[in-house]
């Protein structure tokens, strides 16, 4: 299909001039473009090129750039641009080369007649802006890139756009009620269905909405335009927005991306202490990984600990240990976000399913409300993720859906032969990772000679890195703990199902091995509070990290089980020999 031509123009006053004597298709044609100046780009799509520049030079934002590509096709159509534009932003964004001036207002991913043959053309143009410089990677490099993956461009989904259309609605009803109204939103859903897309999502789309200064790159037909008009806008100018992260890892990957992304390098992406202990307040907040707030528990520090106690002292003149984290959040924003999945806390001091209970009930009873169900992460979908659920619970499946031969499942007996094939699959893929349940000590820690998980022949040490580990150079060779994957994607996951988990020969149900569990913040309990971790309470801990660890990989999973009984369950479901 390939049949696009790029017509390079100098982005001046003369040269905008001239475009409609240039090309026919410079007038009337659906176009896509590229402006930059070798430092900036600006990627956008018109029915009108020549218009569209003209526009573009009177706009003082865009007059500096100095190089104009127009990428014509006569096969082009509207629906054929508006994924070409798309897809080039969240390159660029991901390529780290060019710094990326567009707007999100309204990207969505609609499939339209043969996309599929239209996406090995963009390839091509790809190819071609590559070797003018304008990219600096491939685009697999680009794509298995924390920037590409948590991206502000990322296309939304159905279920996504219904989302952050209701929220927009419903903050722009929330902001003309008046500065002491107060709202309270949830989006819940699985692993893989987006949330973190979400967030991220918005955080932009209100960075450019207040940061609007003239209608002049509005497109009618975009699914938000209407927040950039005149008598909506001007309620988001000068509000205190703030993305809330619990965990230390993904926030740090969330800040390098904002901290490259022009609109967001000045929004502050939060840990919950920080909200607690600053003296402001905020109109937005928005939180991602809800469910890994805390409750009053022993923090991961006794400074946290410490620190916990006198925020909830300072802010509600108490030290009830009924008061959390999210509490905190609300008691310090007008308008709160929260992105959730019960499912998903691994820890005693996490929030429980219980404690949400309450405020999802009263989401719903305000409209407020709004569930994801369609799978982005894994190529297997919601039945595998549903399929995963059920093998680690007490109602295992006989056997495994039909993927429809786009995901990879396998069972694989020995540790040493699971690792080599992941290193096999990130020479060939990369993004592939070894993960595995807390069921060894963290001895490297100490001692940077000495291995933490020995079976058989396979020797592994932890994670040497808790911020960003996935991306560091030594992380093929390491096996990476839910406390530094959870949030993130993997192409390839091989995850390691410890001794920590195992099936009762007796009963024929799953247990928890306590001995074998080696986080101690994970079974010991809320001590000050004299609440203990049962046995139940740490199997669903258990349950729910291995859960998270095998839905990490977009493209496959790997398993090795150490159980023999829970390994056999593992073989019968898949069919293996085990």
């Amino acid at each position: 299909m390939t049949g696009f031509e790029i017509q390079r123009l100098s982005f001046d006053d003369a040269s905008v001039a001239s475009m409609p004597a240039l090309h026919e298709r410079f007038e009337d044609w659906p176009v896509v473009y590229t402006l930059d100046d070798g430092r900036s780009v600006y990627v956008g799509e018109s029915q009108s090129a020549a218009n569209r520049m003209r526009q573009h030079r009177a706009n003082p934002d865009k007059r500096p750039l100095r190089a104009l590509r127009v990428i014509v096709d006569e096969t082009f159509n509207k629906s054929v641009c508006l994924d070409l534009e798309s897809t080039l932003i969240r390159w660029f964004q991901g390529d780290e080369r060019l710094a990326v001036l567009n707007r999100n207002d309204g990207i969505t991913n609609a499939d339209y007649y043969r996309r599929e043959e239209y996406r090995e053309t963009f390839e091509d143009i790809f190819a071609s802006l590559k070797a003018e410089g304008l990219f600096q990677r491939t685009i697999p490099q680009i794509e298995n890139s924390d920037l590409f993956k948590l991206s502000p461009f990322k296309a939304l989904n159905r279920d996504q756009a219904v989302a952050v259309e209701a929220i927009m609605d419903g903050l722009v009803e929330d902001l003309r009620a008046g500065p002491r109204h107060r709202s309270l939103s949830i989006v819940q859903g699985d692993p893989g269905t987006g949330k973190t897309i979400v967030g991220i999502y918005l955080m932009k789309l209100l960075a450019d909405i207040a940061g609007r200064r003239d209608l002049e790159d509005s497109d009618p037909d975009s699914l938000f335009s209407d927040y950039f008009l005149v008598g909506t806008q001007e309620l988001f100018v000068g509000l205190r927005v703030g993305l809330v992260v619990p965990q230390q890892s993904l926030r740090k990957s969330i800040e390098k991306v904002f901290a490259r992304t022009p609109g967001l390098d000045r929004v502050q992406v939060l840990s919950p202490f920080d909200v607690g202990g600053d003296p402001g307040e905020w109109d937005v907040l928005i939180v991602d990984e809800a469910h890994r707030l805390n409750q009053l528990a022993a923090q991961a520090h006794g400074t946290l600990t410490k620190r916990f106690k006198e925020i909830t002292a300072s802010l509600f003149g108490t030290l009830d240990p009924a008061i959390t984290q999210l509490d905190w959040i609300r008691a310090k924003s007008r308008h709160v976000i929260l992105l959730l999945d019960t499912a998903q806390s691994v820890r005693p001091a996490d929030i429980g399913p219980a404690a949400f209970a309450g405020v999802i009930a009263a989401a719903r009873a305000d409209g407020r409300h709004y569930p994801l169900v369609s799978q982005m992460r894994v190529a297997g979908g919601n039945d595998y993720i549903a399929f995963v659920r059920a093998l680690l619970s007490d109602e295992p499946p006989a056997q495994a859906p039909d993927f429809g031969g786009d995901y990879e499942l396998r069972l694989v007996d020995s540790a040493a032969e699971m690792i080599a094939q992941i290193a096999a699959k990130d020479a060939e893929h990369g993004l592939s990772r070894v993960l595995a349940g807390y069921a060894w000590d963290w001895k490297s820690r100490k001692d940077p000679a000495a291995y933490d998980i020995e079976l058989g022949e396979a020797r592994l040490r932890w994670n040497s890195k808790a911020v960003d580990w996935i991306s560091s150079p030594a992380s093929v060779h390491e096996a990476g703990s839910i406390h530094t994957v959870q949030g993130y994607d993997l192409n390839y996951a091989g995850v390691i199902i410890g001794p920590d988990l195992r099936i009762d020969p007796s009963s024929g149900k799953l247990v928890v091995s306590r001995a074998d569990y080696r986080d101690r913040a994970g079974k010991s309990g809320i001590k000050m509070r004299g609440i203990p971790t049962t046995d139940e309470d740490l199997l669903r801990y258990i349950r729910n990290i291995y859960a998270v660890l095998m839905t990490r990989g977009m493209r496959g999973t790997l398993v090795h089980v150490v159980d023999p009984g829970l390994r056999e369950r593992f073989a019968r479901a898949l069919g293996a020999a085990g």
